[in-house]
């Protein structure tokens, strides 16, 4: 059972409205899902966003969820990105202990993982890095010899590749794209 239990990524498009999202972790919550993390931000129309949900659990359990979050009012389109092409980022701030005798070390590590020093003081670097999880984990990984004072990490942002729009992005009129599953007037074919 332990490897039907596993992370997934759901991209929703809904309602601007208050409230929204707490009606979504009500649906996670019912259903003992955890949600590992959130990032909301408003879609070109403002009276929508885009939300991003990591979470996990599983995979029977997320489709009812997935039902579930689709019948919500201010839900236009959910959809599980797990098995889908998508660019996916995230951005993580990690500060590290960082003395003068292994300042150079340190910042050799950030350089070979792109990350950008973004604060530096006589005791601390802080750097900036973006890309795949997996990126982020490995340069906390690298630094974990050095003493890792805080790590700050934004959660996944994801988008659609080629011409299919992102969890019924957008709301554009007849000239839409096609958006698989998605529900709702202007909302491709």
């Amino acid at each position: 059972m332990a490897e039907n239990n596993s992370s997934h990524t759901i991209g929703l498009f809904v309602a601007n409205k208050p409230g929204v999202l707490n009606r979504i972790a009500l649906i996670f919550s019912r259903r003992g899902y955890n949600l590992d993390s959130i990032v909301a931000s408003p879609a070109r129309n403002t009276d929508f966003s885009h939300m991003n949900i990591i979470a996990s659990g599983e995979r029977e359990t997320l489709d009812q969820i997935l039902k579930q979050l689709n019948k919500l009012v201010d839900v236009v389109h959910a959809v599980d990105y797990a098995d889908q092409n998508k660019v996916e980022k995230e951005l993580g701030l990690i500060k590290v202990r960082c003395l003068s005798e292994n300042r150079t070390d340190i910042m050799q590590i950030g350089h070979a993982f792109r990350a950008e020093v973004v604060d530096i003081s006589d005791t601390t670097l802080t750097f900036q890095i973006t890309g795949p999880s997996r990126k982020i984990d490995g340069l906390e990984k690298m630094l974990e010899s050095y003493t890792i004072l805080e790590v700050i990490r934004t959660g996944k942002v994801l988008m659609a590749i080629g011409e299919e729009l992102t969890a019924g992005s957008g709301m554009v009129g007849k000239d839409s794209l096609h958006i698989t599953g998605a529900k709702g007037p202007g909302f491709g074919d």
